[in-house]
């Protein structure tokens, strides 16, 4: 037991070496200055630690103009995200329980096609899609890239829903309206708080997409006005094409990953009740 024990603590410490190495080495070059990085810093950790990238891309220096950017970038993944999500949720929770509690022909057939829809290749949507937004005057626009967010990420928040409405005991739902509840409260009071870890899971892929997104972000956009962070850094370029920015591109890496860490602790346990549901009852 005892060597089984040691053993195990090893695994876990080469795994986590293994996954938090990149990371570490990110937040190292975060706080190198671009001098450092521009000479080939060989070293792990920084030589003169410091918080300018920081300052520069959030705006806390008097130069204002290289934050100008980044920040109407954050600003945009922040509000895309978080409306593409709002909507999802919101429709896919519908969606799923009447999928769930209805019996109809061809519900497999519902399910399999929004599940194939999910893993549909983004990239092969970029070129018609490039040439109806402009049609449209969606090119450039918050709802140019929400929608074809929402066609990914529906799909995918229907089969999460679908499949955790299924184990919700539906005589909890028919003992509501029997004491005087109609069909909506009955939904909004009874079914909605037990299906909360899963909207929560669904709400959150939902959102990861949505923020981690790059390529459709970076073909139907064309200046700040709508362009999320990952496509942004790809212009992060300085003045020398032979020598980009790399402690900024470190430093932006930093900033968009918080809020990612941030809701994975505050709602860990919501999304692995919401990941495992129906794993044991299968």
């Amino acid at each position: 037991m005892k060597k089984s024990g040691i053993g195990t603590w090893v695994g876990f410490v080469l795994i986590m070496v293994w996954c938090l190495l990149p990371v570490a080495w990110i937040v190292s070059l975060s706080f190198k200055s671009l001098q450092e990085t521009s000479t080939g810093s060989p070293q792990f950790l920084p030589k003169h630690a410091t918080w300018d990238n920081y300052k520069v891309l959030l705006g806390m220096t008097a130069d204002k103009s290289s934050s100008h950017d980044f920040l109407a970038a954050l600003r945009n993944s922040f509000g895309i995200s978080i409306i593409a999500t709002f909507l999802a949720v919101i429709i896919a929770t519908l969606a799923a329980y009447a999928i769930a509690r209805l019996e109809f022909k061809g519900k497999r057939l519902v399910l399999s096609m929004a599940l194939a829809i999910a893993m549909f290749p983004v990239v092969a949507l970029v070129g018609p899609l490039f040439d109806m937004w402009r049609t449209f005057h969606l090119f450039n626009t918050w709802p140019g890239l929400i929608i074809p967010y929402m066609t990914f990420t529906l799909p995918l928040a229907i089969w999460t829903l679908s499949a955790f409405f299924r184990e919700i005991p539906w005589e909890m739902e028919q003992a509501a309206q029997v004491d005087g509840a109609t069909s909506w409260q009955a939904f909004r009071k009874v079914i909605v708080p037990l299906a909360a870890p899963g909207v929560f899971t669904a709400a959150i892929l939902t959102f990861f997409f949505a923020w981690n997104e790059f390529v459709l972000s970076l073909s139907l956009t064309s200046t700040t006005a709508s362009r999320t962070v990952p496509a942004q850094m790809s212009f992060f370029v300085g003045p020398d094409p032979f020598n980009p920015p790399y402690s900024q591109l470190a430093t932006a890496s930093v900033i968009v990953t918080v809020p990612v860490i941030v809701i994975v602790l505050l709602f860990q346990r919501k999304i692995v009740a919401g990941l495992t549901s129906g794993a044991v009852k299968g």
